[in-house]
This record gives C-alpha cells, structure tokens and sequence, in this order.
C-alpha cells in the first residue's frame, strides 16, 4: 500500500517524533520527583537509559509500542516495509543486546512500554519505587 504522503512530507513527519523526553518518560520522571527520588538522565550506559538510579544501579527504559514493537500493541506499518521491518527488528535486538550488557555489568534493568506508563502511571511508579527502596538499603553501609 503506497504511503498517503510524499517520501519528503514523511521524513518530516518522522524527524519530529522524539528520541528523548517522550511524554510517557516525562510521565515517570515527574512522578518519581514528586515522590522525591532523584535520578540521572541522559547517563552514558549502553542503551542511553532513560532513567538512572546511579547509587542503586537501577536503569529504566520507556519503549516506545512503534518503535520497539510491543506485543500488545505494535502495528507494522503498511508502506516502504522493506525498510521498516528491518529497522524495527534491528531495535528490539538492539534492547536485548544493552539490556544483556547491563546486566553483565550488574545493572537491574526495568524495562516498560509507552502504552504501560499511559494506562497504569501509578503500577509502574510503584514498582520503580519498591524496587529503588529495597535497594537502597543494600547499598547503605553506616559509618
């Protein structure tokens, strides 16, 4: 099916769509700020983790459903597939190959879907919180 829009139109259209600071990643950072947990951002881990409890050794990634093809809800696209559904598998490779190498490097690595973050905001914070609170009580040594 040809794609509705000129190759031009469409280059544009994608260029726009955000890498960092998506709204559900926004959505997660606000909430854990109000909650007064600090984190890192744009922190130099294989992957480019979305957010980074350094102390903790925790990373999340908010994956987008498009971009790295939710199972729940990924729809491939309909035109120029010769170039879409490689990009997209060579994505999701790419998340388990970081994720792998993260956790060989002792990292804990929470991993949650765009359409995760904008149904259920309060699940996901939670988790991120018991898993942040548990351990940052291993990693306390008093003096």
């Amino acid at each position: 099916m040809p794609d509705k829009f000129s190759s031009e139109t469409r280059s544009h259209i994608m260029s726009s769509i955000r890498s960092k600071n998506t709204k559900p990643e926004m959505m997660v950072r606000s909430a854990l700020w109000k909650l007064g947990l600090r984190y890192r951002i744009h922190f130099k881990l294989p992957g480019k983790p979305d957010i980074v409890f350094n102390k903790q050794k925790i990373v999340i990634f908010i994956d987008g459903c498009f971009w790295h093809k939710c199972p729940e809800c990924f729809k491939p696209p309909k035109s120029n597939t010769k170039y879409w559904k490689p990009k997209l598998q060579r994505n999701v490779e790419r998340d388990r190959i970081n994720t792998k190498k993260l956790k060989n490097m002792d990292w804990i690595v929470l991993r949650f879907w765009e359409h995760e973050v904008k149904n259920d905001l309060e699940r996901v914070i939670n988790s991120i919180v018991k898993l942040h609170n548990n351990n940052s009580c291993k990693n306390y040594s008093p003096e």
